[in-house]
């Protein structure tokens, strides 16, 4: 368990890039056909957003292994709500202030359009990590077969 929550700054990142380009691909169109805006300035903002919660994302994640690693926790259904949950209240804090200020609406109108955001990447984000952790579990015991096998033919 303990080498399967360790992860690389380039697992990170790739990490981080997947699920934003994934997400910026859904919002971008979908933001600016619901606030009848330009595509080219509603992709702008999903791009600052997708920024700001890759830089999050890799930081939040890293200190949510150090806390699973702390108190041992398996990451089952609870956990990966809190999970979600928590990462989603860090961005409301710094995406409604650049919305409004982007978009030239009010921060209670910006608020309301991160809860919507919230509404879409709350499941997102549970359903991208589980996956994530599903197909890297498996790749981790293909390789660790690959090398007891290799090992194997050596001895």
């Amino acid at each position: 368990m303990t080498q399967s929550l360790q992860r690389s700054l380039g697992e990170r990142v790739g990490h981080a890039l997947a699920f934003e380009f994934i997400a910026i691909g859904i919002c971008a169109p979908a933001l600016a056909w619901l606030m009848d805006k330009p595509l080219g300035q509603m992709g702008v903002l999903t791009l600052m957003f997708a920024t700001t919660a890759m830089l999050w994302n890799m930081l939040f994640n890293y200190l949510f292994d150090q806390a699973q690693r702390r108190m041992g926790f398996h990451r089952g259904f609870k956990a990966r709500l809190c999970h979600a949950l928590l990462f989603e209240f860090g961005l409301i804090l710094v995406l409604v202030p650049l919305a409004a200020w982007w978009l030239s609406i009010s921060l209670w109108t910006a608020f309301w359009l991160d809860i919507g955001l919230i509404l879409f990447f709350l499941p997102y984000t549970m359903a991208f990590n589980w996956i994530y952790d599903l197909l890297r579990a498996r790749w981790l015991a293909r390789r660790e077969a690959a090398t007891t096998a290799q090992a194997c033919r050596g001895a």
